[in-house]
């Protein structure tokens, strides 16, 4: 019934199609550290746009919290404008109320990460940040290692990393904001931390807050929260969205051809 194909012949297909792309990308136009809807969104807009764009994900799986509400309960809630995205990636929806919109997140999840596969961004799961390549006084790419390597005991933990390169890198790693708090460590920024829950202030001000943190460094989705110290905004998304859209559209702006007209920044209500 299936084809007769020797084990060496798939090791041979899973290692030559792995570093054919890996050595691609590694120099690439956009790095997004975090594999979240924010960081999702913002890959899946870039990479349509024509930008190389890879995603690094410490999981195995990406998503982050997506897969999920709040609770454990793996119903997602969106305010209004999000039904708009929603919309767009083919995301089942309905009102629960006005203004206020639940989704399965299993199944929009699945179809954010289809949509960002689909538009041609790359993903290395499975694989932790570890620094930012800092040069010419400006975030230049970054360095990453496996992720088991930092749960194997010290002794036999001096695996080095290796380092990839970017015109931009995104900080799309939640509260964690791992990317921004590399550059804390060394005095480059300083991070205010996030506040308590306030929905209706939270996702307004991320929104409104995402964009450049450092030179050659923006931050989308809670990771803006941790940086500004904005009130978190609990299990709902349309924020999260949004502020990856809204990363996705200056980042155009920023790399487009010096002899091409500007892009408007994206109106968010």
């Amino acid at each position: 019934m299936f084809s007769k194909i020797s084990e060496s012949q798939i090791s041979r297909a899973i290692v030559g199609e792995f570093n054919k792309w890996f050595n691609e990308y590694i120099v690439c136009d956009v790095i997004i550290v975090g594999g979240g809807p924010s960081g999702l969104i913002a890959a899946r807009d870039l990479a349509n746009a024509g930008f190389k764009t890879l995603i690094i994900e410490s999981n195995n799986y990406i998503g982050g919290g997506f897969w999920i509400g709040g609770y454990f309960m793996n119903t997602l809630t969106f305010r209004a404008p999000g039904d708009e995205i929603l919309k767009e990636l083919k995301i089942p929806y309905k009102e629960a109320e006005e203004g206020l919109f639940i989704a399965d997140g299993p199944a929009a999840c699945s179809k954010l990460i289809s949509a960002t596969c689909d538009s041609g961004a790359k993903i290395l799961n499975l694989t932790k940040f570890d620094d930012v390549v800092y040069r010419n006084n400006r975030v230049e790419g970054a360095v990453i290692n496996w992720s088991p390597v930092s749960a194997l005991p010290r002794q036999i933990t001096c695996v080095d990393p290796i380092a990839l390169e970017a015109k931009v890198v995104v900080d799309a790693t939640g509260h964690d904001a791992w990317v921004a708090k590399s550059l804390e460590k060394r005095g480059l920024l300083k991070l205010q931390t996030y506040g308590p829950m306030d929905v209706n202030s939270s996702e307004d001000l991320v929104v409104e807050k995402t964009g450049e943190v450092f030179p050659g460094l923006y931050a989308t989705g809670m990771a803006v929260s941790t940086i500004f110290g904005i009130p978190r905004m609990g299990p709902t998304f349309a924020g999260m969205l949004f502020s990856g859209r809204k990363a996705a559209e200056l980042i155009k702006v920023k790399l487009a051809p010096k002899n091409q007209p500007k892009r408007k920044e994206m109106a968010v209500a």
